[in-house]
């Protein structure tokens, strides 16, 4: 009996065809899938950290997009669309379809993408030489994990205080855990 051969996707036919697509796909090496609608709360936090970002990088070269702008990890033959990220690169004005140095990455969490954003995808944004921070921010109770790079390696602070003050040293900025959460309605996860 012979097994069916799984078809991988160039990176240029996914680039095709995500120009005149419905809905979003990720790319990885190949496999492509589906971007699913977000929650109230997804939208709401990324919402209010754009917002923040925003504001503070106003006559920076930096700029901040959401979530409908592909970040580019060539050594992962990747492709994906944050949450949110900072790009102060000026080749990355230059390219209208995707980023491919950029400085800050936050990528807010549900149930059915938490393994996937902490895991695969993570490995895959540590490959790039620019990213300075990757946030991880809960949707269903006020926690965000902040990885920030050093020399020796990416260093993990987790915050949940409604008071805490989160760095951004790359960006010469600290946002209020509150602010990020402000009118957001958590998910609350089913009981039983």
């Amino acid at each position: 009996m012979a097994l069916a051969e799984k078809l991988k996707l160039s990176a240029d036919d996914y680039l095709q065809g995500e120009e005149s697509a419905q809905i979003k796909h990720e790319y990885l090496d190949g496999d492509v899938w589906a971007m699913v609608g977000a929650s109230d709360a997804h939208v709401s936090i990324a919402g209010n950290l754009f917002f923040l970002l925003k504001q503070h990088l106003k006559d920076t070269p930096c700029r901040a997009y959401i979530s409908d702008m592909k970040v580019n990890v060539t050594q992962a033959n990747a492709f994906f669309y944050p949450d949110v990220l900072v790009t102060c690169e000026p080749k990355d004005r230059d390219n209208r379809l995707f980023k491919q140095h950029p400085l800050f990455i936050a990528e807010v969490l549900s149930p059915s993408t938490e393994a996937f954003d902490r895991g695969a995808k993570f490995a895959a944004y540590r490959q790039l030489d620019s990213l300075q921070h990757y946030w991880l921010i809960d949707s269903q109770s006020q926690a965000i994990d902040c990885f920030e790079r050093t020399a020796q390696g990416w260093l993990l602070h987790s915050f949940t205080n409604a008071a805490d003050r989160l760095p951004l040293p790359a960006l010469d900025i600290k946002l209020d855990l509150n602010a990020i959460y402000e009118d957001v309605l958590l998910d609350v996860a089913d009981q039983v």
